[in-house]
């Protein structure tokens, strides 16, 4: 291969690698520690594990979760399927419970939960049945369920439908099987691995450049 031919592979190689490892690079991922079987993205993890936003996470009816980001703390608890999105959670179905100095926000379905101030707030959000169930331990909640926002102060608990809409029906989604849904190529984590990989072709081409490094190659 002569040099100029290397020379463009390796350009090639680097636009595509270098803006995949800076969007990547401003993602700070969240440890999560489980007690039992748990599933990131469909896939088993150990008692610990990076969690990164848009993975989906996922508690069998034995075990329970811990998720610890920057300023926040989320506890999923048995039988639940979450998605983490960095500064907010999806809850498909089960139970989350929060406490964010950070204002992490919760949603389940058209239900959205958000701390009022930035203070430490401390909340439950359980989705059964398409019925969400909002409790304020610690600091004042906004509760918007589509059609109506409301304020829902420390120590008291309200409930909301997941949707307004009639028409839509809930799909309870349950079992290992649900969250392999999620491809884990989707993950941050997956995308980082991508970089170094391509980064690590480029260097390897251009190491085999205008000097061969045997006379019989």
């Amino acid at each position: 291969m002569d040099a100029s031919h290397v020379r463009k592979v390796l350009c090639w190689l680097l636009l595509i690698a270098f803006p995949v490892s800076l969007m990547a690079a401003d993602v700070t991922p969240a440890m999560l520690y489980a007690k039992g079987a748990a599933w990131i993205n469909g896939a088993s993890v150990p008692d610990s594990s990076a969690v990164f936003p848009g993975d989906l996470v996922q508690t069998t009816p034995e075990s329970t979760v811990n998720i610890n980001a920057t300023g926040s703390r989320i506890l999923v608890l048995s039988d639940s399927l979450v998605k983490f999105e960095g500064e907010a959670v999806g809850l498909e179905h089960g139970t989350v419970r929060v406490v964010t100095s950070k204002g992490m926000r919760t949603q389940a379905g058209d239900v959205k939960v958000t701390p009022l101030s930035s203070d430490w707030t401390e909340f439950d959000v359980a989705d059964t049945d398409g019925t969400v169930q909002i409790i304020a331990r610690k600091g004042d909640l906004r509760v918007d369920d589509g059609k109506q926002t409301s304020t829902l102060a420390q120590g008291q608990q309200t409930t909301r439908d997941e949707s307004q809409d009639p028409n839509k029906k809930k799909k309870r989604r349950g079992g290992a099987a649900v969250a392999a849904t999620g491809s884990i190529m989707n993950s941050t984590g997956a995308i980082l691995v991508g970089a170094g990989a391509i980064t690590g072709v480029a260097v390897w081409v251009y190491t085999r450049g205008d000097d061969p490094i045997s006379p019989t190659r």
